[in-house]
């Protein structure tokens, strides 16, 4: 099931279970996921899209074998706060991957995480070739760790 409001996302998870993020974008998926203290998001993978009913069996596969409880899923909103095709494209997604599972999912304004990872990237001193391959599961990790942020505020951490 999905959830607009992360306070009701928190209280349906399930207690010390591990939480992944991801970046949804047109030809990949970056994930990224928690440890079960939800304290720290860590970059995981980067999935090639290759068709939603392939990609959501990689994605499931994923989140069975790493015992994720929830997932958080990047929102690109405008910058202005509205949203465009590419938010209804990851609504859409969360909406049939809730077809195939239970979990609980919500989702995060990602506005500016691409950023972010490319900036902390740079100054890792990370080449260009290798930027390319990390960037998204790296941007799953900043989305995550907005997410993670928020529920320990929220003493659910």
């Amino acid at each position: 099931m999905t959830y607009a409001r992360i306070e009701d996302f928190a209280a349906a998870l399930p207690h010390h279970s591990a939480l992944a993020g991801l970046d949804l974008g047109t030809k990949t998926i970056g994930v990224a996921v928690s440890d079960t203290l939800r304290a720290v998001a860590t970059p995981l993978e980067t999935i090639r899209r290759k068709g939603f009913t392939q990609d959501a069996g990689h994605l499931l596969a994923i989140l069975a074998h790493r015992q994720i409880g929830g997932l958080v899923l990047g929102l690109p909103r405008n910058m202005d706060g509205s949203e465009g095709p590419r938010c209804q494209s990851a609504r859409a997604f969360a909406r049939n991957l809730g077809h195939l599972t239970d979990m609980p999912m919500t989702f995060w304004d990602e506005r500016l995480s691409t950023v972010a990872a490319e900036r902390a990237l740079l100054e890792a001193d990370t080449t260009r070739k290798r930027r390319a391959e990390v960037i998204d599961h790296v941007a799953a990790g900043y989305i995550l760790q907005g997410a993670l942020d928020r529920l320990a505020h929220l003493g659910q951490g």
